[in-house]
């Protein structure tokens, strides 16, 4: 409780810093780009352009009762949320020693408007994600409402990772040539191109299942695709992954935040 009323004071505070340093991610984002933030629009359109002819006409992938298109812009749409935001925010800390070495200002706050920043990218790729859905005959139905938590879970989720990345980032350089492999593997991991029920062996099945992103695609696909609500179950598990990884990221950064003077 002490810290939730810190946090919500240090917001509260430092509100003004925050929206400062959003704004500068995307000014430096779209610096010198002619379409600028059309970007954010057209480059999940392309890759799943690019991916849906690779994967559905040569490895011949299908997703039986549902287009595949929204299959896999679905599965993009959020991996992507999470490969961005959790690499930008490794290195926040180590990118922003200048600033912390001057002034005092909560340091959780760098991860903080990383995840932020490309959350409002991912709200924006939301709506080539619509238009295919349209487009594709897939539909709407009431069951969108329950979106917003899978939203929220998925934020919880990479913010925690964002606090565990920056701070093993700050003691161990290594970590950023390290991320990027896990980064590729993760994604191969996640049934993002491929449909879960393709892998035979149960073991193997099993173990894809304990991967958090897992469960908050399947979490969305399950309503954007098949138009269910999401099972109790369902909700419990992406509710629980996200509150357990922002609970030891966030205690892990804490732990070590005072000690990031010396390394960096």
């Amino acid at each position: 409780m002490k810290f939730i009323n810190s946090l919500n004071y240090s917001l509260k505070k430092y509100g003004f810093l925050m929206q400062q340093l959003v704004s500068r991610d995307f000014k430096v984002k779209y610096k010198r780009s002619v379409l600028g933030v059309a970007w954010s629009l057209l480059y999940p359109v392309l890759t799943m352009a690019v991916m849906a002819v690779i994967f559905s006409n040569v490895f011949k992938f299908t997703t039986p009762g549902v287009s595949y298109l929204a299959y896999l812009l679905t599965g993009l749409t959020y991996f992507n949320y999470f490969s961005e935001a959790s690499n930008l925010s490794m290195s926040t800390v180590v990118a922003n020693f200048s600033l912390i070495n001057k002034v005092y200002i909560p340091k959780y706050i760098f991860p903080l408007t990383k995840c932020l920043f490309v959350g409002i990218n991912f709200l924006l790729t939301l709506i080539p994600l619509y238009a295919v859905i349209l487009l594709t005959g897939t539909g709407l139905c009431w069951q969108h409402v329950f979106l917003p938590y899978s939203f929220i879970c998925l934020f919880m989720f990479t913010l925690g990772m964002g606090f565990f990345l920056a701070t093993v980032a700050v003691f161990l350089r290594d970590m950023f040539y390290i991320y990027g492999i896990v980064l590729t593997l993760w994604t191969y991991l996640t049934p993002i191109m491929y449909d879960i029920s393709i892998i035979t062996n149960p073991i193997l099945q099993f173990c894809l299942k304990l991967n958090p992103m897992y469960h908050y695609i399947n979490f969305a696909r399950t309503i954007i695709l098949y138009h269910n609500t999401p099972t109790g179950f369902q909700f419990i598990v992406c509710g629980l992954s996200a509150l357990v990884v922002l609970l030891v990221g966030t205690v892990v950064f804490k732990k070590n935040q005072d000690k990031f003077i010396y390394y960096i």
